[in-house]
């Protein structure tokens, strides 16, 4: 898989490394290629708790970007091509 498939961060990502986007950014680009790992190996199933760690920390990062920033939360969400948040 060649690294130009993975998510590149923008400008404004780099200048603020520890930011909400750039944090949930990274763990995309984390799922990202947890996927392409389990394409080759379906059963590895302590990837796949790893995983579902990520992804629950993800999500905790979105609602609290929802939560504080929807302009940012929308576009951020456009940028990375992820599915928003369902509300109950």
């Amino acid at each position: 898989m060649s690294r130009s498939s993975f998510i590149r961060l923008s400008p404004v990502f780099r200048e603020k490394e520890g930011s909400i986007e750039s944090q949930i950014s990274h763990l995309t680009n984390r799922v990202s290629k947890l996927n392409h790992h389990f394409r080759r190996h379906s059963k590895d199933y302590s990837s796949q708790r790893g995983l579902w760690k990520i992804l629950g920390k993800r999500k905790r990062l979105l609602v609290y970007l929802l939560k504080t920033d929807l302009m940012g939360y929308q576009s951020l969400t456009n940028q990375l091509g992820i599915r928003r948040l369902k509300r109950n």
